[in-house]
């Protein structure tokens, strides 16, 4: 008989893991069957619950269930907008294996999942990187982009409130610039993690060489790159199931016709599979990170993994 559920927190998984690591976890479970994926939402009066189900054989089934209620944060006693939790099940037997924090889970496999994207496309010797927003993605990809290129020398922070481009900065010893196209010039990898609906992005900025880390943009309405910038670049998805006639960085210059969805070239279960990616030091590479229950149960098997070694 098995024992009860491992429940696993924020400050267990984070003592255990690395950059590196579930890297290398996620590129090696894009090896496995393709996984089924069901989302479901719930919408109340005060806020509503998103339930996201992914089944990969043999990695097992996961359960991501979290709850968004946007007036937490102004109540007497602040609250986070979003909680939840993680559920990981055997897909044997159907038996609980682990509950771990959904905040967790979501952040390790957001900025794991354009790790990998970058490890696979970008420049290895990547000096600049550029991070345009400054949240909490923002400060985690601050951290997590040097593990994996230690060539990175200089980190540009934009944000349309500059002061928090300061705020950022300052903690990951990076410089604050307000000029936008300057800083895109400049920058040999670009990491965009902004709610922004009309893009920012201009393909027109552009350098050769620069790899294009698209994470923002979640719904169809949202975009961070303009037309140009998608013309420009060889293009890449996480997962086409997740991304192409799911979000507005793919919905929109389809519709107007600027790209075509053979434009989309691979995605990582193809690119981990040996796909072409980055074809000379010069191509512009794009790659759109639309995450997916799929990524959020290969993070929950990583995590389990390394706390149960540890």
């Amino acid at each position: 008989m098995r024992s009860a559920p491992l429940y696993i927190s924020a400050e267990d998984a984070d003592r255990v893991m690395t950059w590196q690591g579930i890297v290398d976890a996620l590129k090696a479970s894009h090896m496995t069957p393709s996984p089924t994926i069901k989302d479901q939402h719930l919408s109340m009066e005060a806020g509503g619950m998103l339930n996201r189900t992914a089944w990969i054989p043999g990695l097992g089934v996961g359960l991501k269930t979290v709850s968004v209620f946007p007036g937490n944060p102004t109540r007497s006693t602040p609250l986070p907008t979003v909680q939840g939790v993680f559920v990981l099940f055997d897909d044997q037997d159907g038996q609980v294996k682990a509950l771990i924090d959904g905040a967790t889970i979501t952040r390790w496999k957001t900025v794991a999942d354009s790790l990998l994207g970058a490890h696979i496309l970008a420049r290895p010797d990547s000096e600049t990187l550029l991070l345009v927003g400054a949240g909490t993605i923002a400060s985690q990809l601050a951290q997590a982009y040097p593990q994996l290129f230690p060539s990175i020398k200089r980190i540009l922070v934009w944000n349309r409130t500059h002061k928090n481009a300061k705020k950022l900065a300052s903690q990951v010893g990076g410089e604050a610039v307000e000029s936008l196209e300057e800083a895109v010039k400049q920058a040999d990898i670009i990491s965009s993690a902004t709610v922004s609906v009309d893009p920012i992005l201009q393909g027109k900025w552009l350098q050769p060489g620069t790899h294009v880390d698209l994470i923002g943009a979640f719904r169809p309405d949202m975009r961070e790159a303009d037309d140009t910038a998608m013309q420009v670049s060889q293009i890449f998805v996480d997962s086409r199931k997740t991304t192409i006639g799911e979000i507005g960085e793919l919905i929109k210059p389809m519709a107007s016709g600027a790209i075509t969805e053979t434009d989309v070239l691979a995605d990582l279960y193809d690119l981990v599979r040996g796909a072409e990616g980055r074809l000379t030091s010069s191509d512009i590479t794009l790659f759109k990170n639309g995450g997916g229950a799929h990524l959020d149960l290969m993070t929950a098997n990583y995590i389990l993994k390394c706390c149960v070694a540890s």
